[in-house]
């Protein structure tokens, strides 16, 4: 029998059931995530623009980007929710025996949520009611909650990459915590970083495809190339740095978790001069099929030599290691993840060479097209970076210290499958809602865009600081205490 069908039959019922429920709450969380986390922080620089520049169009951007925030910071609630439950419902092992270790990170998660919400709320509300300055200030908090809460989220994750900060006693369960040992792993700083800027650099081409593709059809008045220009400005900036980091993060892969590196990289038996694989499958004996074999190149990604040694899959027992066929999807994330980075790197070289060479944004439709794409693309690689991550490191559910069957619930397998149906439809409803709410307010936008260029007055049109314009007289009903007054003020 093949090792992966033999380690397969030997799982409790529920393990499968209990990661694709893990599987698809995480994948669908993590399309909010980049927005959750730098939405806020380019709606603050688009913000900050506004005022410094007096101009209007920038603040009403700022404005209306601060209303999508907080519908998307709802629906987060909901699926972060989901995923809080899922970890004591569906891992009660882990929880239970190193909740204790690295559960510092959720309740520091959980306050950055709550400081959030409320720092929203005053954002919402500030517009027209505070002060410019004092309005733009109390803005300024939310981008450091975000990353409070992604510090709290990449903390635990780090830990169940390179657990440490405790001794085990003779019943192996974990004793003499020491937090920030805890908290700061040897992978922390490098997911962290690697994680923010992901983040940065996804939520600004999220932001700037949606006005690339008004430019594509015909929209290209100043309202839209701001639109497009600051989120992917930011993107731009982020992309080079966002590659430099990733090839920091799979050197610090290579040097605390060797097997998962082998995994990501296809690498079966422990040699130096090793070569790349771009896709490729790996097979139970240890050969690869498909794919480009580039000779030596892995040897020198991983130490800048072609003597480097790698080690490979079969440095550890079959148990320890991920099987032939998670080394395959691990490896195929990684590649794919590599790969649209490098594609945004491209693009974003494009942007800056067009600016710095004439000053303006670049006038190619084709530029504009992938802009476009560039949302999708990114929010893929950070789906592929989430996979090659967990499937890299499995068996393990604690890296060398808990294996994910040791930690999965007792539940029956078929009251998990029942429960994995069941979210599937509530999240096709909460995400279909997400996005009927955000079309009734981009036509919402559109109508009142429209009526301010006939020259009707709106809200939308007024100064975002200050006194609203007075309604039409038309519109003031007959006897209404404000008749016949401008503005409408009561006597």
């Amino acid at each position: 029998m093949p090792t992966s069908l033999h380690l397969l039959a030997d799982a409790p019922a529920q393990l499968l059931p209990a990661r694709e429920l893990m599987a698809f709450t995480l994948a669908s969380h993590i399309i909010l995530v980049p927005l959750g986390v730098a939405f806020p922080f380019i709606t603050l620089v688009m913000h900050y623009r506004g005022l410094r520049r007096n101009d209007a169009t920038a603040l009403l951007l700022a404005r209306r980007w601060s209303a999508v925030m907080a519908v998307q910071f709802a629906l987060g609630i909901v699926t972060g929710t989901v995923l809080s439950f899922e970890f004591g419902l569906l891992w009660p092992g882990l929880m239970g025996r190193w909740g204790d270790v690295f559960g510092v990170g959720f309740g520091v998660e959980a306050w950055a949520f709550f400081l959030e919400a409320v720092l929203i709320a005053i954002y919402l509300y500030g517009w027209r009611r505070l002060k410019p300055r004092t309005h733009f200030l109390l803005g300024l908090p939310l981008p450091f909650a975000a990353l409070l809460g992604a510090f709290g989220i990449l903390a635990a994750n780090s830990w169940m990459n390179t657990p440490q900060g405790f001794s085990l006693d003779s019943e192996g369960n974990p004793v003499d915590v020491d937090v920030w040992k805890a908290i700061f792993t040897p992978m922390f700083g490098p997911q962290y970083w690697h994680f923010v800027v992901a983040m940065v650099l996804t939520a600004g081409f999220m932001v700037s495809g949606v006005y690339a593709m008004g430019w594509l059809r015909g929209r290209r008045d100043h309202y839209h190339r701001l639109g497009f220009a600051v989120p992917f400005t930011i993107a731009a900036v982020a992309a080079p740095v966002q590659f430099v980091l990733g090839d920091s993060i799979a050197r610090s892969v290579f040097h605390k978790q060797p097997v998962k590196f082998a995994a990501l990289e296809i690498v079966w038996k422990t040699d130096t001069r090793v070569p790349e694989y771009l896709f490729g499958r790996l097979h139970e004996d240890g050969t690869v099929s498909g794919g480009i074999k580039i000779p030596l190149l892995d040897s020198v990604l991983a130490g800048f030599s072609p003597d480097t040694e790698v080690r490979g899959l079969t440095s550890v027992p079959a148990d320890q290691r991920p099987t032939a066929t998670q080394a395959t999807i691990a490896h195929w994330a990684f590649d794919l993840m590599v790969l649209i980075g490098s594609a945004l790197v491209l693009l974003a070289l494009w942007y800056g060479f067009v600016w710095l060479r004439h000053r303006r944004l670049p006038a190619s439709k084709w530029f504009y097209r992938a802009a476009a794409c560039a949302g999708v693309g990114s929010v893929v690689a950070v789906e592929c970076g989430w996979i090659a991550t967990e499937v890299g490191r499995q068996p393990w559910i604690v890296y060398q210290n808990m294996r994910v069957a040791e930690a999965v619930t007792s539940t029956r397998s078929t009251t998990l499958w029942i429960m994995l149906g069941v979210v599937m439809v509530v999240y096709v409803f909460l995400f279909g809602s997400f996005l009927v709410v955000l079309l009734k307010m981009r036509t919402r936008w559109r109508l009142a865009d429209a009526e301010q260029a006939a020259g009707v007055p709106t809200p939308e049109a007024d100064i975002p600081y200050g006194p609203r314009a007075a309604p039409p007289a038309e519109d003031v009903p007959a006897g209404s205490p404000g008749a016949g007054r401008p503005g409408g003020d009561a006597p």
